[in-house]
Protein backbone atom coordinates (compact mmCIF):
# COMPACT_ATOMS: atom_id res chain seq x y z
CA UNK A 1 0.00 0.00 0.00
CA UNK A 2 1.31 3.08 -0.89
CA UNK A 3 2.60 5.49 2.04
CA UNK A 4 0.17 8.57 2.96
CA UNK A 5 1.74 11.99 3.20
CA UNK A 6 1.70 13.93 6.08
CA UNK A 7 -0.99 16.86 5.89
CA UNK A 8 0.81 19.30 7.56
CA UNK A 9 3.56 19.31 4.63
CA UNK A 10 0.85 20.53 2.38
CA UNK A 11 -1.85 23.59 2.04
CA UNK A 12 -4.98 24.35 0.76
CA UNK A 13 -6.31 27.46 -0.01
CA UNK A 14 -8.53 29.37 -2.62
CA UNK A 15 -7.11 29.73 -6.17
CA UNK A 16 -5.18 32.94 -6.87
CA UNK A 17 -2.61 33.95 -9.71
CA UNK A 18 0.27 33.17 -7.73
CA UNK A 19 -0.15 29.78 -8.08
CA UNK A 20 1.68 27.80 -10.43
CA UNK A 21 -0.70 25.23 -12.48
CA UNK A 22 1.36 24.61 -15.42
CA UNK A 23 3.36 21.69 -13.93
CA UNK A 24 -0.31 20.36 -12.78
CA UNK A 25 -1.38 16.80 -14.83
CA UNK A 26 -3.86 14.06 -13.03
CA UNK A 27 -4.04 12.28 -16.32
CA UNK A 28 -7.85 13.73 -17.34
CA UNK A 29 -7.10 16.39 -20.34
CA UNK A 30 -10.47 17.73 -19.22
CA UNK A 31 -9.41 18.03 -15.58
CA UNK A 32 -5.92 19.15 -16.34
CA UNK A 33 -7.23 22.04 -18.89
CA UNK A 34 -9.64 23.82 -17.01
CA UNK A 35 -7.16 24.27 -14.27
CA UNK A 36 -4.96 25.78 -16.52
CA UNK A 37 -7.21 27.78 -18.65
CA UNK A 38 -10.86 28.13 -16.46
CA UNK A 39 -10.41 27.82 -12.85
CA UNK A 40 -9.20 31.73 -12.86
CA UNK A 41 -11.88 33.24 -15.04
CA UNK A 42 -14.59 30.92 -13.18
CA UNK A 43 -13.19 32.51 -9.64
CA UNK A 44 -13.36 36.08 -10.82
CA UNK A 45 -16.95 35.36 -12.09
CA UNK A 46 -18.04 33.64 -8.91
CA UNK A 47 -19.39 30.94 -10.65
CA UNK A 48 -16.90 28.05 -9.47
CA UNK A 49 -14.56 28.73 -6.31
CA UNK A 50 -11.10 26.67 -7.26
CA UNK A 51 -9.53 25.68 -3.86
CA UNK A 52 -5.84 24.46 -4.54
CA UNK A 53 -3.21 21.82 -3.20
CA UNK A 54 -0.07 23.48 -2.56
CA UNK A 55 3.25 21.67 -0.92
CA UNK A 56 4.02 24.16 2.46
CA UNK A 57 6.94 25.92 1.01
CA UNK A 58 5.92 26.32 -2.70
CA UNK A 59 2.79 27.13 -4.73
CA UNK A 60 2.96 24.34 -7.70
CA UNK A 61 -0.79 23.19 -7.62
CA UNK A 62 -0.40 19.32 -7.05
CA UNK A 63 -4.17 19.28 -6.40
CA UNK A 64 -7.53 20.85 -6.90
CA UNK A 65 -11.19 21.53 -5.80
CA UNK A 66 -14.35 23.97 -7.06
CA UNK A 67 -17.35 24.32 -4.84
CA UNK A 68 -20.65 26.08 -6.04
CA UNK A 69 -24.09 26.69 -5.46
CA UNK A 70 -26.90 24.86 -6.47
CA UNK A 71 -30.55 24.35 -6.76
CA UNK A 72 -32.16 20.58 -6.77
CA UNK A 73 -35.43 19.64 -7.58
CA UNK A 74 -37.14 18.39 -4.78
CA UNK A 75 -38.62 15.29 -7.13
CA UNK A 76 -34.54 14.44 -7.44
CA UNK A 77 -34.18 13.51 -4.18
CA UNK A 78 -34.55 9.86 -3.04
CA UNK A 79 -38.05 9.58 -1.29
CA UNK A 80 -36.98 8.76 2.32
CA UNK A 81 -34.46 12.34 2.00
CA UNK A 82 -37.53 14.31 -0.12
CA UNK A 83 -39.71 13.26 3.10
CA UNK A 84 -37.55 15.37 5.42
CA UNK A 85 -37.42 18.22 3.64
CA UNK A 86 -39.54 21.49 3.03
CA UNK A 87 -42.48 21.07 0.15
CA UNK A 88 -40.14 24.21 -2.02
CA UNK A 89 -39.94 23.07 -5.56
CA UNK A 90 -35.89 22.97 -5.14
CA UNK A 91 -33.83 22.56 -2.00
CA UNK A 92 -30.00 24.62 -2.10
CA UNK A 93 -26.76 22.38 -2.03
CA UNK A 94 -23.34 22.71 -2.20
CA UNK A 95 -21.72 20.86 -6.06
CA UNK A 96 -18.60 19.77 -5.49
CA UNK A 97 -17.99 20.29 -8.97
CA UNK A 98 -14.14 19.01 -9.77
CA UNK A 99 -11.72 17.11 -7.55
CA UNK A 100 -8.24 16.35 -9.17
CA UNK A 101 -4.76 15.12 -7.60
CA UNK A 102 -1.82 15.55 -9.77
CA UNK A 103 -0.63 11.90 -11.00
CA UNK A 104 2.51 12.16 -8.69
CA UNK A 105 0.74 12.36 -5.65
CA UNK A 106 -1.49 9.25 -6.92
CA UNK A 107 -2.36 6.79 -3.87
CA UNK A 108 -1.03 8.91 -1.04
CA UNK A 109 -4.28 10.04 0.41
CA UNK A 110 -4.62 13.67 -0.99
CA UNK A 111 -7.25 12.91 -2.44
CA UNK A 112 -9.33 12.26 0.77
CA UNK A 113 -7.15 15.00 1.93
CA UNK A 114 -9.12 17.28 -0.70
CA UNK A 115 -12.74 15.95 -0.34
CA UNK A 116 -12.59 16.43 3.69
CA UNK A 117 -11.58 20.28 3.37
CA UNK A 118 -13.82 20.51 0.60
CA UNK A 119 -16.68 19.21 2.88
CA UNK A 120 -15.27 21.54 5.97
CA UNK A 121 -15.81 24.18 3.69
CA UNK A 122 -18.83 23.29 2.64
CA UNK A 123 -20.70 22.57 6.47
CA UNK A 124 -18.92 25.85 7.45
CA UNK A 125 -20.62 27.71 4.61
CA UNK A 126 -24.03 26.24 5.01
CA UNK A 127 -24.05 28.14 8.56
CA UNK A 128 -24.40 31.19 6.69
CA UNK A 129 -25.60 30.45 3.28
CA UNK A 130 -28.04 27.63 3.42
CA UNK A 131 -27.03 23.90 2.01
CA UNK A 132 -29.17 20.30 2.65
CA UNK A 133 -26.08 18.40 0.75
CA UNK A 134 -23.15 18.22 -0.78
CA UNK A 135 -23.66 16.92 -4.07
CA UNK A 136 -21.22 15.39 -6.62
CA UNK A 137 -21.32 14.36 -10.71
CA UNK A 138 -18.74 11.23 -10.83
CA UNK A 139 -17.09 11.42 -13.67
CA UNK A 140 -16.65 7.33 -14.26
CA UNK A 141 -16.77 4.23 -12.06
CA UNK A 142 -13.33 5.38 -10.02
CA UNK A 143 -14.68 8.21 -9.20
CA UNK A 144 -17.97 6.80 -8.35
CA UNK A 145 -16.47 4.14 -6.15
CA UNK A 146 -13.96 6.97 -4.71
CA UNK A 147 -16.87 8.68 -3.21
CA UNK A 148 -18.65 5.96 -2.11
CA UNK A 149 -16.28 5.14 -0.01
CA UNK A 150 -17.02 8.16 2.03
CA UNK A 151 -20.59 7.12 2.14
CA UNK A 152 -22.22 9.45 -0.84
CA UNK A 153 -25.33 7.88 -1.62
CA UNK A 154 -26.23 8.06 -5.51
CA UNK A 155 -29.54 10.11 -7.06
CA UNK A 156 -32.23 6.99 -8.14
CA UNK A 157 -32.45 8.87 -11.58
CA UNK A 158 -28.47 9.86 -12.28
CA UNK A 159 -26.65 7.61 -10.37
CA UNK A 160 -23.60 9.06 -11.36
CA UNK A 161 -24.47 12.11 -8.84
CA UNK A 162 -24.48 11.62 -5.80
CA UNK A 163 -25.01 13.49 -2.15
CA UNK A 164 -23.93 13.12 1.73
CA UNK A 165 -26.27 14.91 3.87
CA UNK A 166 -24.73 18.30 5.83
CA UNK A 167 -25.93 16.40 8.61
CA UNK A 168 -23.93 13.50 7.99
CA UNK A 169 -21.07 16.07 7.25
CA UNK A 170 -21.44 17.40 10.22
CA UNK A 171 -21.12 14.53 12.21
CA UNK A 172 -17.38 14.30 10.93
CA UNK A 173 -16.20 17.78 12.19
CA UNK A 174 -18.34 17.62 15.83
Amino acid sequence: MPEKLQQTEFRVEALSKQHDRKGFSCGVEPLDRYLRVQAGQDARRRVAAPFVLCMAQSNAVLGYYTLSALSVDIGAWPEDVARKLPRYPAVPATLLGRLAVDTRLRGKGMGEHLLMDALRRAFEASRDVASVAVIVDAKNHDAEMFYRRYEFIPFAEQPNRLFLPMGTIEGLFA
